[in-house]
């Protein structure tokens, strides 16, 4: 094998090696009465719901998250903090981001890997905030899922490039619902 060959095999098995470390870490405390999963099919549909999201598609919390989702982010900052119901992640984390960019966050590239009921996600993601000046960062998302949707959420990103978007770009107001009917 060439060195770069080599190098890019090793980052890989790295990256495997981290994203089992965390499944196992977010497995410690699994209820042994926990209903029967299929890792495969979480995995799948964690996939194809980045897949929808990175060719344009708007409704991956919706999609994915159960409605009564708790979902934490880890670190320290502003943002960080654990999020009971899938409308309060919406309201208080999503919402106030997109309302500061110009082009909404897509997935630029993704893993994925599942073990029992957690899905891993890596992935990349980059937009446009509204004072024009690129916003890219790089997330682990590590999904408990329960019958065919995320129950709980961890998840793993660099806040201060987060936090800098909330703190610089001022909110743009929330446009009027279009019509759904013909003009």
């Amino acid at each position: 094998m060439s060195t770069n060959t080599t190098c890019i095999h090793e980052a890989a098995t790295n990256r495997r090696r981290f994203a089992l470390g965390l499944l196992a870490v977010a497995g410690a405390g699994v209820a042994a009465d926990a209903q029967p999963f299929n890792a495969q099919a979480n995995r799948r549909f964690i996939d194809a719901a980045f897949g929808r999201w990175a060719a344009g598609g708007t409704g991956f919390f919706n999609e994915v998250l159960r409605e009564d989702a708790v979902w934490t982010i880890i670190g320290s900052g502003p943002s960080a903090g654990t999020y009971h119901g899938r409308q309060d992640f919406i309201d208080r984390a999503i919402a106030p981001f997109a309302a500061r960019m110009a082009t909404p966050v897509r997935p630029v590239s993704r893993m994925v890997w599942a073990d029992g009921e957690h899905v891993i996600a890596r992935w990349d993601g980059e937009g446009v905030a509204g004072d024009g000046r690129p916003y890219r960062n790089s997330y682990v998302w590590i999904f408990r899922m329960r019958d065919g949707r995320a129950a709980e959420v961890t998840a793993f990103l660099d806040l201060a490039l987060y936090d800098e978007v909330l703190r610089r770009v001022p909110a743009r107001p929330a446009s009027p619902p279009r019509s759904q009917g013909r003009d």
